[in-house]
């Protein structure tokens, strides 16, 4: 049972200024944005990188997968170092990061040039995959949280979208031969006016209260409180986090006994199954898909486009509904949804079947997706960590993430081009790992929807307060 009165979400109950907070996550959500760019860039400056430099083809697998490298490290350690230095430093550091990476992305001499260039890029964003989504849930209201939270996921798909014409514009500008010496050199190093961009917005938003209140700033914490929900939100909020500051910041080995190990468990479960559906597999290679299936090479592009778009406009659509539905509602409807949509892309290529359906499939699936475990993942392991350890445990959170995308990207080829697997066989696993996480949230996965982050922290110790309620 909540120890405080569920208010319902609305203009009408926020005594602060919803712009202050909006501002500020989506300042943040910038993060997300440059997340999509950079991940997704590179699909398009791979070709002339290649024969630009004489790659072989071990050197163009892993200037594909260096960025997915560097995101491994950056999640593992920002953690750790946002608890120590303050979320909106390390803000800062990503920021950084994306555009520094992106002036060496484009002027390499050499292949180690490069991979340097975009190992720091990996860097960047996997620390922002963990520091925007905490970020985000310890200064939006809780009747907002869901929402707000949801930005990050919306500036991933953004940055994914717009890329796919940001390479295109930059390609129709010369033909191969320019493409190959310049053309690439552009679409990397664009990405240095939207961190330019990151870095000075970031001047303007504060830092995390909760993290304020944590490291004994609480006149600091509590004029931001105010801002963002009035003063009688302000002080009991305060209060609330003050109380929870008394909890000693617990050793590394301790997140996996006791308390902690169940919010753990989940978080790291959750962003697992994420990945193992596939969505990376169908974002990195849309256009191999289809063309696989027989879709000729405008065709394949096109329909790239129509992810991309469908992407964009449902995580909007999970945006609206998450703190009205809740996280466990739209998580058990997507990820039903996914794996039907999933199994029948793997029918369609089992029977050898082209044509509308199989682009339609893949459209529901993207949906799907968008509206569940695209957004609600990162919320999900944002807001459940006591806050104590929330900066640790959500380093793990995306370090799973980042290990089984890393996974995902590099065994897809390999199992859609096995003639022993097959592209059929191929997306009955990833229907498969949509159906395991159907039941994993059905059994396992609590909502969290309308509970302060205090709240959340204390259902993982019954005895304390609030039990655990699927």
């Amino acid at each position: 049972m909540n120890s405080r009165p569920s208010i319902p979400p609305g203009p009408e109950n926020f005594a602060g200024s919803l712009r202050y907070v909006a501002f500020a996550a989506s300042v943040a959500a910038i993060g997300g944005f440059l997340f999509g760019y950079d991940t997704a860039v590179i699909n398009g400056a791979n070709s002339f990188l290649k024969a630009h430099l004489n790659l072989t083809p071990t050197q163009e697998g892993l200037a594909g997968a260096s960025a997915i490298l560097g995101c491994i490290p950056g999640a593992m350690f920002a953690g750790h170092l946002s608890d120590r230095y303050g979320r909106k430093k390390l803000l800062f550091i990503c920021a950084a990061l994306y555009a520094v990476s992106g002036v060496l992305s484009a002027l390499p001499r050499t292949f180690d040039e490069f991979l340097v260039a975009r190992v720091l890029s990996g860097i960047g964003i996997g620390a922002s995959s963990m520091i925007c989504p905490v970020y985000i849930a310890e200064i939006a209201p809780e009747k907002w949280r869901g929402r707000f939270g949801a930005l990050f996921q919306l500036g991933i798909v953004t940055g994914i979208f717009l890329t796919l014409f940001v390479n295109q514009v930059i390609q129709g500008l010369g033909d191969a031969k320019w493409n190959t010496a310049v053309g690439w050199r552009w679409m990397l190093g664009m990405e240095v006016l939207p961190a330019l961009t990151f870095i000075g917005l970031l001047f303007a938003v504060p830092e995390s209260p909760r993290w304020l209140a944590r490291n004994g700033r609480d006149g600091e914490a509590l004029e931001i409180l105010g801002k963002i929900g009035g003063p009688a939100h302000a002080t009991m909020e305060l209060a609330a986090i003050r109380a929870g500051a008394a909890q000693a910041e617990p050793p590394f080995a301790a997140l996996f006994t006791g308390r902690f190990r169940r919010p753990l468990m989940l978080a790291v479960l959750l962003a697992a199954f994420q990945q193992f559906c596939g969505i990376n597999a169908i974002l990195y290679y849309s256009t191999k898909i289809f063309a696989t299936a027989g879709a000729v090479q405008d065709a394949a592009f096109a329909s790239s486009v129509w992810v991309g778009l469908i992407n964009l406009l449902f995580t909007g659509v999970a945006i609206a509904l998450v703190d009205r539905l809740g996280r466990r509602p739209l998580l058990l409807v997507g990820t039903a949804v996914q794996s039907v949509a999933l199994g029948v892309v793997g029918w369609m290529f089992h029977t050898g079947q082209q044509g509308p359906l199989l682009l339609v499939s893949v459209v529901v699936f993207i949906a799907a997706f968008a509206l569940a475990m695209g957004p609600i993942t990162w919320l999900f392991c944002s807001e459940i960590f006591p806050n104590e350890v929330r900066g640790r445990a959500m380093s793990i959170a995306a370090f799973t993430v980042w290990v089984t995308c890393y996974l995902v990207a590099q065994t897809f080829p390999m199992l859609n081009d096995n003639p022993n697997v097959g592209p059929a066989l191929t997306f009955w696993i990833y229907a498969g790992a949509s159906l395991a996480s159907f039941l994993f949230v059905l059994v396992l996965i609590p909502e969290t929807k309308g509970r302060t982050l205090e709240q959340i922290g204390r259902m993982w110790a019954p005895a304390a307060g609030e039990g655990f309620k699927p």
